[in-house]
């Protein structure tokens, strides 16, 4: 689970950032890179949780076939 923090986090940030981008079109302020990085921090480790139980029932499934 440790080695898929890094690329969800990352995931996060993306997200947000792209979210504040779609925010302009309906009068919000846009979120900065940086504001983005630094909200996906604490935001990375739920969703390494649930990528990660998500990835263990993938393998499962393959092994049932």
């Amino acid at each position: 689970m440790a080695l898929l923090w890094p690329f969800a986090t990352a995931a996060v940030a993306i997200n947000l950032f792209l979210l504040g981008l779609i925010g302009i079109a309906i009068g919000l302020p846009a979120i900065a890179p940086i504001t983005a990085l630094w909200v996906s921090l604490p935001l990375g480790l739920p969703f390494t949780w649930l990528s990660a139980r998500w990835v263990a029932s993938l393998i499962a499934e393959a092994e049932r076939t």
